[in-house]
């Protein structure tokens, strides 16, 4: 019987080198899944969260006056809205804009978007244009 005792030689550095590329190839692999794995927590969160507490003001433009709307956020969801600089002269020249805020101040806290407003055909331009302002205002709660 005869046996043919092969002896393998390696060096060092060679085992060094395998091992360094076997671990890169691991993290790389496992860095792949983790980058490409769904996240259902940051969707989650996004969607909780809502907007930013505070109070966010857009500028409102009517004819030459130019008016402020501020709108207040709480627990994620806006509450109220309100002008600033409404002086008696804008209110004769735009005599709906009161009822128009004071109709979206009872709805705002009651609805989850802006969008699920509901008006009447009376002054349905002046709420389009509260609407929009209410939606400039609120864009700043979510950064």
């Amino acid at each position: 019987m005869s046996s043919k005792t092969k002896i393998v030689v390696f060096k060092a550095r060679e085992l060094i080198y395998t091992g360094i590329f076997i671990l890169l190839g691991i993290l790389l692999i496992l860095l792949l899944i983790f980058m490409f794995m769904p996240s259902d927590k940051k969707e989650a969160a996004k969607e909780t969260s809502g907007y930013i507490e505070g109070v966010y003001s857009s500028p409102l433009q009517l004819g030459e006056n130019e008016l402020e709307l501020q709108v207040t956020v709480k627990d994620g969801k806006a509450q109220s809205a309100s002008l600033k600089h409404l002086s008696k002269t804008v209110k004769t020249m735009y005599p709906l804009i009161e009822p128009s805020l004071s109709e979206i101040n009872k709805q705002l806290p009651k609805v989850d978007s802006v969008d699920e407003l509901k008006f009447g055909n009376q002054n349905q331009y002046t709420n389009t244009i509260l609407k929009q302002a209410i939606k400039n205002a609120l864009k700043k709660a979510q950064e």
